[in-house]
């Protein structure tokens, strides 16, 4: 039984790989049509990508076994994994011509939509190459193991485990069909079309077709790389950032709302919502301080410069998307702690943010509140609620043991990073942008992390999975119980 369980996964994983080798098709149809050298590259990556998908899958093609939610912890890790190593070939096999090293973190970041970067010089680089950057943005947002749940049947076997596995947010037993396999597609399909909108919006309002399309890619998916190494300060156009504002926004939101809301031709889901009330609460409340601190200080000439750059960056931050404006690491008082730390919080559950989510936080904080009336009236019985029900315990227990684990996490990055020789800014900023999948940060990663000495990069690229798996799906394969039979 123990054989034929390892088996299923490595069928399972041998598909993934298969379904990886995709990638780079989009990337190489247009290195074909523009002339690019970076051809070769991509068709080198597709084939040896392919040929290892087959090689694990073909001699177990006919296995079958049930699969477990432990087997959907291990598939899930092992498919971020393989798909980064894979998605890294292009990187060192043409230009930018990264090493190894950089070349696993930037499709680390590309596919955990973290944003981050060890590139200057963007604007440099074919479009085949900048497109393929930004198609890995796409490829994570909704997740790799959801992606393979909706197109690959062979995975309907224990596909509610890989979705329980890969799934943000406080549950992960929301089905919005009777199959798991069709709420998969159901996902997908909102998330394709609220990407061709975005792009249209971008075209509309001034980008180029490429960019256009490049940027959706990067925004609905809550990502963050540019074609351009001065992000949206490239085209420094109000309509532009303000198409970024809304499909950031609607990146940060369940998508099981925008599905609901798309079936049923109505708003009331949104205004049912009670975690979507607290986002849209928290991005008003940051933007209205920063853009208040930003005017005040005379950081910005005008009021509506100040609040169009708060506004901006503020809902940048909060959703994880960590597209720039100016480099608001230079802002003055408070607001660059301000603007890493709310990535913490991230976007809704069920989106394609990162961070701890809304619901969450919010229920932690009730928590809290609750613990204090306990001390103040002994003898009284209070519960926790969202949107006026009641939350179970077992619910408050598990989001309490999460946000524990996540913080523990996060300091264990930030000195593991600190002991390699950076500065105690950076390795703050690195760690709460890599595990938080922001973006930019602070001190010598303000920009990119490119100058990061190597075992820091290594040390992010972990915390960048660690952070898009939500930390359980990780660290529950480092204890010795997962592994015992």
């Amino acid at each position: 039984m123990l054989s034929r369980r390892f088996l299923t996964i490595q069928k399972v994983l041998g598909a993934l790989i298969v379904l990886a080798s995709l990638f780079p098709l989009p990337a190489l149809l247009l290195a074909l049509a523009l002339g690019e050298d970076t051809a070769m590259a991509f068709i080198e990556t597709f084939l040896a990508t392919a040929l290892l998908g087959l090689a694990l899958w073909w001699p177990v093609r006919r296995v079958r076994h049930p699969l477990r939610l432990r087997d959907g912890f291990l598939i899930t890790a092992a498919a971020w994994l393989l798909a980064s190593l894979v998605s890294a070939l292009p990187f060192m096999l043409t230009a930018p011509n990264l090493s190894f090293t950089q070349a696993m973190f930037e499709s680390v970041s590309g596919l955990t939509t973290t944003g981050a970067t060890t590139i200057d010089g963007l604007d440099a680089l074919p479009r085949s190459m900048l497109l393929y950057r930004q198609s890995l943005n796409f490829y994570g947002g909704l997740g790799l193991v959801l992606l393979a749940v909706a197109i690959l049947p062979m995975l309907r076997v224990g596909g509610m485990q890989l979705f329980r596995a890969e799934a943000t947010g406080p549950s992960k037993d929301t089905k919005l069909t009777p199959r798991i396999a069709e709420t998969a597609k159901a996902l997908w399909k909102v998330y394709l079309w609220l990407n061709v909108l975005c792009a249209l919006g971008f075209w509309a309002a001034g980008m180029s077709l490429f960019d256009a399309v490049c940027h959706a890619l990067a925004t609905v998916s809550t990502a963050g790389f540019s074609t351009h190494d001065a992000g949206f300060g490239y085209w420094n156009n109000p309509m532009i950032e303000l198409v970024a504002i809304c499909f950031m926004l609607v990146g940060g939101v369940n998508f099981g709302l925008h599905y609901v809301a798309w079936r049923r031709a109505t708003v009331a889901p949104y205004q049912a919502d009670t975690e979507l009330r607290v986002f849209a609460f928290l991005a008003l409340g940051v933007t209205v301080v920063v853009g208040l601190v930003l005017w005040l200080s005379g950081e910005y000439p005008s009021l509506f410069e100040a609040f169009r750059h708060a506004a901006f960056q503020s809902v940048s931050n909060l959703t994880t998307t960590g597209f720039t404006l100016d480099d608001f690491s230079l802002w003055p008082a408070f607001v660059p702690l301000l603007l890493i730390m709310v990535a913490f919080i991230g976007g809704s559950s069920g989106s394609t943010s990162g961070g701890m989510k809304v619901a969450r936080v919010a229920m932690a904080i009730r928590q809290g509140l609750r613990e204090i009336k306990q001390l103040v009236h002994p003898k009284g019985q209070f519960i926790v609620k969202m949107g006026g029900r009641r939350v179970s315990e077992s619910i408050v227990l598990s989001v309490g043991g999460f946000c524990t684990l996540y913080v523990l996490s996060f300091m264990g990055v930030m000195l593991a990073l600190s002991a390699t020789g950076i500065d105690l800014v950076t390795a703050f900023a690195a760690a709460a942008s890599s595990i938080n999948n922001l973006g930019p940060g602070l001190g010598e990663v303000s920009v990119h992390f490119g100058t990061m000495p190597t075992s820091a990069v290594w040390i992010c690229s972990f915390a960048m999975i660690l952070g898009r798996l939500e930390v359980f799906t990780v660290l529950v394969l480092l204890t010795p119980s997962f592994w015992r039979e």
